[in-house]
């Protein structure tokens, strides 16, 4: 007999097959393909034994989809988006991350309209119990009791806003883990561990290569933890399907481009007893699957109703906000930041801002500006806070971005780390309201060289108001200088909110470059 195990992770409420950058773009991803795979896999599947679904977290926020339920709709009522993920045959969801991004009542709205159960044992109310589902649960199929264990990364706590994640505690995926699955071996066949985590070593050597400390402990979880059968991922947005410790685990990538799939060949011995003989991993490809049609019909309706949205034109722009090339924008200021800069410190009131060129699929501001220029160069749906910070805070935050870059061949490039084991170009701050040269050839932690404000040196003890993302502000991106308490103001409303208001008092912008930073590689 063959246990198979199915699993989606990071969908990220990308339903259609579109990055929704141009209009009516087809691509190799979305859950209307996923589900058509899964369907099929499912089917295939179940003439060789029970089959498990797993949907592994990420799925209420990430699109502008998802963002015009939850933000535009007049009910903001999860409903609409729930009821397209329910038409997929899932067993089991997991919670991720940005699950509470829009904030605690939404997430447990979308619970309520689930049809999968939700599973997580490590986010615990204020008396160390489970908050959201059960911590696991047994599932029999064709007599074999398949326990399932649901956790979600500790390190939601480092980057959501409080009042998203009020009353609630984040335990260590590893320690609830090293708690609950001899209980459920007790129980259970086969023992399955579905993480909306990822990896903190390389896979090959074993060697640590992730900088945020209890982000991600599937190694270490597999490594110390016997008795499981086999271990889904997801979080890093990575493809991996292979072996660890010799036990089976996927990891599907994101938004929905491919499909988990581990199959475990069973045997039930004269005791009773079931052992796992043979174990294998893959990813099942969704890029030429075609559109679900019951995705499609739970979907279409919301689609169009995004689509107007999304092309309704809300600010002119003299000149152009537009770029071609995500890296050279990193090293040289585009028009396109400095709007972002001078947004962000108009709404605030701060002396100076931070912003993040967040995804490669960027390209700036198109003229008209749209709701769609908006969402997919801002993808987050994080506010922004004022912070007081000193110079030395400054110049630390400051080396801590210039970090991205590495040299290579002589030649300023990308440093690995923010690209492997997951892309981090979103880590990567450029400021406004003060010049500043980062000098790549010099040793990481003394970068950043002629830091000025208002054509003065920043001193150490020096104040200033620095306007950041809410995820920044709190220190996330590893950016240790930046704290809640270090916060004296919380702006209203997503940012993305924050630009068409700005848009409509200003429906006219200047496209503007005052080329306050440098990227230079000068050896002494």
């Amino acid at each position: 007999m063959k246990l198979t195990i199915l699993s989606t992770s990071d969908t990220h409420g990308y339903v259609f097959p579109t990055n929704y950058v141009k209009k009516g773009s087809h691509q190799g991803f979305g859950l209307a393909r996923a589900a058509t795979v899964i369907a099929r896999e499912q089917a295939q599947a179940k003439t060789l034994g029970p089959v498990v679904t797993v949907e592994n977290g990420d799925f209420l926020e990430g699109s502008p989809l998802a963002y015009y339920v939850a933000r535009v709709k007049p009910d903001r009522d999860p409903a609409p988006l729930m009821a397209i993920y329910n038409q997929i045959d899932y067993d089991c969801g997991i919670l991720g991350n940005h699950e509470f991004n829009y904030g605690q009542e939404y997430l447990q709205a979308a619970i309520k309209d689930a049809k999968r159960s939700i599973l997580c044992a490590n986010i615990l109310d204020h008396n160390g119990e489970p908050e959201y589902g059960q911590p696991y649960q047994i599932i029999e199929k064709d007599g074999i009791k398949i326990g399932i264990l649901g956790l979600t990364t500790q390190a939601v706590y480092k980057w959501e806003k409080a009042t998203n994640i009020s009353g609630l505690q984040f335990e260590s995926a590893y320690l609830a883990a090293k708690k609950y699955v001899p209980i459920i071996r007790e129980q259970a066949d086969v023992v399955v561990v579905c993480y909306h985590g990822g990896f903190e070593r390389d896979l090959t050597t074993g060697k640590p290569n992730d900088i945020h400390v209890g982000e991600n402990e599937a190694y270490h979880i597999l490594e110390a933890i016997p008795g499981i059968d086999a271990l889904v991922t997801g979080h890093q947005h990575r493809q991996l399907a292979t072996d660890v410790f010799d036990t089976p685990i996927t990891q599907p990538g994101f938004r929905g481009q491919a499909i988990g799939k581990i199959t475990l060949d069973l045997e039930r011995k004269a005791d009773g007893s079931v052992t796992v003989l043979n174990h294998e991993s893959e990813l099942v490809p969704t890029k030429h699957a075609p559109l679900d049609p019951q995705v499609l019909a739970a979907a279409n309706g919301l689609n169009s109703e995004v689509g107007h949205w999304l092309d309704q034109p809300l600010g002119h722009i003299q000149g152009d906000m537009t770029f071609d090339d995500p890296f050279a924008a990193r090293m040289h200021e585009t028009p396109y930041i400095e709007f972002i800069q001078k947004v962000q410190m108009a709404t605030m009131g701060a002396d100076i801002s931070a912003t993040a060129l967040f995804s490669d699929e960027a390209r700036g501001f198109e003229n008209p500006i749209t709701m769609r220029n908006i969402m997919t160069n801002y993808v987050y749906p994080n506010g922004l806070s004022l912070l007081k910070i000193t110079g030395a805070d400054l110049r630390a935050a400051l080396e801590v971005s210039a970090r991205y870059f590495a040299i290579k061949d002589d030649q300023i490039a990308v440093n690995p780390a923010f690209v492997h084991p997951k892309r981090r170009q979103y880590n990567y701050d450029m400021y406004e309201g003060v010049n500043y040269q980062i000098n790549v050839a010099k040793p990481e932690g003394q970068r950043i060289e002629n830091l000025t404000y208002h054509g003065k040196p920043v001193t150490d003890d020096q104040e200033l108001r620095i306007v950041l993302n809410q995820y920044r502000a709190v220190g996330g991106g590893h950016y240790a200088m930046y704290s809640a308490d270090k916060i004296i103001a919380e702006g209203q409303g997503a940012m993305s909110e924050i630009i068409a208001d700005y848009l409509q008092e200003h429906p006219t912008v200047p496209a503007t470059a005052n080329n306050n930073f440098t990227v230079v590689n000068h050896p002494e």
